[in-house]
């Protein structure tokens, strides 16, 4: 049985990492070898030996347990996961729809606002330096897409602006992974309990830094990068309360954590808190006053709740739920606890978190932090915690299929698996080797 649900992972796993070839897309083969790993258990339940509690974090010896009393355990134990999982989901959800809202009000048009530069150097810093700030607080993903959208505006010639897009990449993955709402992956670490807020930012800000900075700085010696660019001129009319949401929401998203601090809640009531709170005055700036339980539905699905609440990426969040369910099953078994004890055995930590952040330009990084969590039993808070949010938050940039930031900057500026890997692979490797140098030292 677990031989056939570990080869279901794998073949759920090429799928995923073949979604273009098979154009299938990716949430469609996570979810079906979540419910076929989880169908499986079920079906087995009476054939296992050993089972991993979640909340005592050790294995059990199971064999003398009757079938209703396993059943049970298995129905506690896929409760609990799911819960876990939904809390993630959740958080996941009330970001999303705050940066919908912002954008709504084009609020990300602010930002516009402030690149006066024409020089193509200058230029690479300020968008470098934004992609690393922003992404700490709506996610490398979103951040993405805003400073390509703006890039757009402002670099006419797509040659250029897939440079400067190859650059966003390896910004947006540096400055989400020092902030526990930056990249879904620390986001699990946080929501695990396995990081503090105070502890990641003062372990891996420095470090994600370094290797934001390092391709940067070899970047502005080449040619691509001398001259100016011709600003597109751009007519659009501007929103009046554009800048006020741009703020306010970026305010209630970093208020999310403090929130957690203060009430030791988990981190998606205090995403619902600031959610509400952004939709009450977003309704309000709208000269809108609808209810939830209008039944006249008509106009009430024009306001700018419900329209951000429409366009959460629901394929996204489908993708998660499948993906952690899976490493849940198998977490269950006991098969990630035991592989972790080998692999402990056999070489060191440092150097095996440092090949998990380079495997996961290949493998999505989703799934790598999952199966880690269940694989360490290091103390909350512990360096190996932090190390793996750093490995798999900046590692995924040294290819474009490594991160949800690359594929999209792919989609979106149209950039080639090989063009990337010509020009922006290495120094994406030297930024995350330089940054691994840096935590080893503070560490």
């Amino acid at each position: 049985m677990e031989l056939f649900i570990v080869l279901i992972f794998i073949l759920g796993y090429v799928g995923i990492t073949m979604e273009h070839t098979l154009k299938i897309d990716k949430l469609i083969p996570a979810l079906l070898m979540m419910a076929i790993c989880w169908a499986t258990i079920a079906l087995g339940i009476d054939s296992f030996t050993q089972w991993f509690d979640p909340h005592s974090s050790s294995l059990m010896d199971i064999t003398a347990m009757g079938h209703e009393e396993r059943a049970h355990l298995l129905e506690g134990t896929l409760l609990h996961h799911f819960g876990k999982t939904a809390e993630i989901l959740i958080f996941l959800m009330g970001a999303m729809a705050i940066v919908e809202m912002i954008d709504h009000f084009d609020g990300f048009g602010t930002i516009k606002k402030i690149i006066k530069t024409k020089s193509k150097r200058s230029l690479l810093w300020i968008i470098a330096f934004l992609a690393f700030a922003l992404s700490a607080i709506i996610d490398n993903l979103t951040a993405t897409i805003v400073l390509i959208t703006i890039l757009r505006k402002i670099v006419p010639n797509q040659d250029d602006r897939m440079w400067y897009a190859g650059f966003i990449i390896i910004s947006a993955n540096a400055g989400g992974a020092w902030s526990p709402i930056g990249d879904v992956t620390t986001t699990m670490l946080w929501m695990a309990g396995k990081v503090t807020t105070g502890k990641l930012v003062m372990l891996l800000s420095l470090p994600s830094l370094v290797s934001m900075i390092v391709p940067v700085i070899i970047a502005s010696f080449l040619p691509v990068f001398n001259g100016e660019t011709a600003h597109n001129k751009d007519h659009e009319k501007v929103n009046k309360y554009g800048s006020f949401m741009l703020f306010l929401g970026l305010t209630l998203i970093i208020f999310v954590p403090v929130f957690k601090t203060i009430t030791h809640l988990p981190p998606y009531i205090g995403m619902m808190l600031s959610l509400s709170i952004f939709a009450i005055v977003a309704e309000i700036l709208s000269n809108r006053s609808y209810t939830f339980t209008q039944i006249d539905g008509a106009t009430h699905h024009h306001g700018p709740t419900m329209k951000a609440l429409s366009k959460i990426e629901m394929p996204s969040i489908l993708f998660f739920l499948g993906i952690l369910l899976t490493v849940a099953a198998m977490e269950s078994l006991g098969l990630i606890y035991n592989f972790g004890q080998q692999v402990s055995a056999t070489i060191p930590e440092n150097l095996f978190i440092t090949l998990l952040g380079i495997s996961s330009s290949i493998i999505d990084n989703v799934p790598l932090v999952a199966a880690s969590i269940g694989m360490f039993q290091d103390a909350p808070d512990s360096n190996v915690w932090h190390f793996i949010a750093y490995a798999a938050g900046t590692g995924g940039s040294m290819l474009i299929i490594g991160s949800a930031a690359g594929v999209v900057a792919m989609g979106m500026e149209k950039i080639t698996f090989f063009w990337y890997m010509k020009n922006i692979t290495l120094l994406a490797l030297l930024g995350y080797f330089a940054g691994v140098g840096v935590f080893l030292l503070m560490a």
